[in-house]
């Protein structure tokens, strides 16, 4: 999925600022040289003005305009040669005076004829890892870095009948499935499970995965999630900031909400959580929930009609076994947190 407007007005902005940046940058070192060197203006202008009525020459197309083209050819070139000359004897380097670019490919346009950049593609990366809020968590936290050897072979999950490490090889299949099949089909999840398992772990391994692949993913922990938006309810943001706000709830390409039920639920907080299950929904875009609830207790927290969006929309997908943090402090093996 592409970005979206308002994503890809800020990159271009971006652009535009880093194109200010190099015409000041160009300036100042113009006006540095022809204050040391008061010929190199008068070089400039003779060039300017030659290279105006080469172009007059070039469109007459007779033999004179080619024969005069050919003079002011070379009364450029050993311009050229003289400035050339001005520059390197004070020290300076030849191209002093020429543009430079933060990406010499696009000249600082994002694009190569009408193709994006490769540095509009690392643009689009640095955005996209910015409006997630997981910049950080996101370096180590990888599909591959996800270790079975957590999960015992023996214990039985008593609910779906699976070793925990079948709960959890699982969990890991249909994760890398989620990512495999985003662009094809509209799936959400539902990851649940005792803390310390790696709900979290998977969401991240998600996300990287889909934004390295320029998806718009957004996270939040449920928490701050409600907080955000009864701050943009009952605060004093404006109403522009509460627009925006659900603009990028409602729009993004992947939403994860973490330790959902961790929050304190009420009235607000029930009736939000449905408005962007239900707006989700209806837009086709997905979403990943975590949550350390049982079913039975998330369905007691929660209205019904929230639970019955999530039961026939999401994919249930269940972690079993021993806090992996408490494993880790007592036996350390692998680099999963």
């Amino acid at each position: 999925m592409g970005l979206t407007n308002t994503q890809y007005d800020t990159i271009m902005r971006d652009y535009q600022r880093q194109q200010a940046k190099d015409q000041q940058e160009l300036s100042a070192r113009q006006e540095e040289i022809y204050g040391k060197f008061p010929e190199f203006s008068e070089i400039d202008r003779k060039i300017a003005s030659a290279s105006t009525a080469c172009a007059r020459q070039l469109l007459s197309d007779t033999p004179a305009g080619k024969d005069a083209v050919a003079t002011l050819q070379q009364s450029i070139t050993a311009l050229s040669k003289r400035r050339s000359e001005i520059l390197t004897s004070a020290g300076y380097p030849s191209d002093y005076l020429q543009m430079t670019y933060r990406c010499p490919d696009c000249q600082d346009t994002g694009y190569i004829g009408t193709k994006k950049c490769h540095c509009f593609r690392q643009a689009t990366l640095d955005l996209l890892y910015a409006q997630s809020n997981l910049k950080e968590l996101l370096k180590e936290e990888t599909f591959s870095a996800f270790s079975l050897d957590y999960y015992s072979a023996e214990q039985t999950d008593p609910v779906t009948g699976l070793s925990a490490r079948d709960c959890a090889r699982y969990a890991l299949t249909e994760c890398r499935r989620f990512v495999q099949d985003f662009d094809r089909s509209f799936e959400n999840v539902f990851l649940y499970g005792n803390t310390g398992l790696g709900k979290t772990f998977l969401s991240h391994c998600i996300a990287k995965e889909l934004i390295e692949s320029a998806h718009s993913v957004i996270y939040f922990s449920a928490f701050r999630l409600f907080e955000r938006f009864a701050e943009t309810t009952f605060g004093r943001s404006s109403e522009d900031r509460a627009k925006e706000l659900q603009q990028h709830i409602f729009e993004c390409d992947l939403l994860i909400i973490d330790d959902l039920g961790t929050e304190l639920v009420n009235s607000f907080v029930s009736s939000q959580l449905f408005l962007i299950l239900n707006e989700r929904i209806l837009r086709r875009r997905s979403t990943l929930i975590s949550t350390n609830l049982t079913l039975g207790t998330f369905a007691d927290t929660y209205s019904e009609r929230i639970f019955s969006r999530i039961s026939s929309n999401y994919q249930m997908l269940r972690l079993f076994g021993d806090d992996i943090r408490i494993q880790k402090k007592l036996s350390p093996r692998k680099t999963m947190p």
